[in-house]
């Protein structure tokens, strides 16, 4: 009985492996088949080219080179650096001039994907994604090159709501640094303090970010910690509204060149989240959805400064941040460039946090100190915002391929 049944195994067996090879047999010819009419089918179609894929940003480069320094009406990037050095005792003029010499060739290496002279992490130099260095001298460095310093170079008038930290303020020189790639960014930055060692020393660093590289469009107006637009009003670059408020038109060694506004604003994000949607909107005068005013759409609609509400009240407020901060004078505007700032979170709030404030401006005295007077006096937002850190740096011109950035002040 054992063999039948060992035989009656062996046949099922069997025939589940000749079902199987017939069935692999049936597919491999409808396969066949299959490919062959598929090959008959697109004979004639054409080859679909391969898409070339897109060029990574972090190739992109900014020219160093040009008659004015980069890093002002470039589209800002996602990631900067500000750095202010004081001078050493003994930097004299002439060694002013061989810094500057060294910083340039550096910087121009760097922006443009090369490493530094003497870089010791050359990989690290390879990534540009549109790096800028701008280099700017404060009221120390003019004197000390023997230059003529333009009146509004010096610290700016004391307002009721600063509280200005020593640490934060001032310098020689400004180092700002900027990229879309943060690694980048620190490279550049290490390499240019590198070439300062011997002339200078650090007086504060300040790091800030916007929205990463892609993640909004271009010419998209930034955000601060505080979920409003950030510099809506600003004129745009390659205009000539732009040139008339930016570049210095005087003849001298600032020609070309402009004045630079760093102020670091703390931002009291603990207490902003007691305030509120409504009472947010109306200290900053603009919808937070999109920006636009509260009398209008679009972010870029004229505010209605008359307008009243069905109460007779003013539909944006006379303490507004937008009402206070727009001149009636035309001639008071100044270009926004700031950078958010994170700094973590302390023992006592959640965040210690703020905004770089950067404007870039051709007179100091005549654009952006009237504008920050009216805020001193009557913003509501300084109920939430402190300036700890100001200082006032004017920006010379650019230089051509083999000069370098502050040749016209030191030459």
């Amino acid at each position: 009985m054992a063999a039948p049944g060992r035989g009656a195994r062996t046949g099922r067996a069997g025939s589940t492996r000749r079902q199987f090879l017939l069935g692999g047999a049936v597919a491999g010819v409808g396969a066949a088949a299959a490919i062959g009419a598929d090959t008959v089918l697109n004979a004639d179609r054409p080859a679909q080219p391969v898409p070339a894929a897109a060029p990574m940003n972090g190739e992109s480069t900014v020219p160093f080179y040009g008659a004015h320094q980069a890093g002002i009406d470039t589209d800002a990037q996602a990631h900067g650096v500000f750095v202010a050095l004081d001078l050493h005792e003994g930097t004299d003029r002439e060694a002013m001039r061989r810094m500057m010499r060294i910083l340039s060739d550096d910087a121009a290496r760097l922006t443009q994907g090369e490493p530094a002279l003497a870089d010791s992490e050359p990989e690290l130099a390879v990534t540009p994604a549109r790096l800028t260095v701008t280099f700017a001298f404060g009221p120390r460095f003019v004197v000390r090159a023997k230059g003529a310093a333009p009146a509004w170079l010096g610290p700016l008038p004391a307002f009721s709501v600063d509280r200005l930290q020593p640490e934060l303020s001032d310098g020689d020189l400004l180092i700002q640094i900027a990229a879309d790639d943060p690694l980048t960014v620190a490279h550049a930055t290490r390499m240019l303090l590198k070439d300062t060692r011997s002339f200078a020393s650090v007086r504060w660093t300040q790091q800030g970010f916007r929205r990463a590289y892609g993640s909004v469009k271009p010419g998209t107006t930034m955000r601060n910690l505080f979920g409003q637009v950030d510099g809506t009003s600003n004129p745009s670059p390659g205009t000539a509204e732009f040139d008339r408020v930016v570049w210095t038109q005087h003849d001298g060694w600032l020609a070309g060149g402009t004045s630079m506004v760093v102020r670091r604003i703390r931002m009291d994000l603990d207490k902003w989240d007691e305030l509120d949607r409504g009472g947010r909107e109306q200290s900053v005068g603009r919808t937070l959805s999109n920006g636009a005013p509260l009398t209008g759409t679009d972010e870029h609609d004229e505010p209605d400064f008359e307008a009243t509400t069905a109460i007779g009240f003013p539909v944006i407020p006379e303490f507004s941040h937008v009402r206070r901060a727009r001149p009636e004078d035309p001639g008071q505007r100044i270009f926004r460039r700031a950078y958010n700032y994170e700094d973590g979170a302390t023992a006592d709030r959640v965040s210690d946090a703020g905004l770089i404030f950067v404007s870039f401006q051709a007179d100091v005295d005549a654009q952006f100190t009237p504008i920050q007077r009216r805020l001193d006096q009557l913003d509501l937002l300084n109920e939430w915002t402190v300036p700890v850190g100001s200082a006032v740096f004017a920006v010379p011109p650019g230089c051509a391929d083999g000069g370098y950035v502050g040749e016209t002040l030191l030459t």
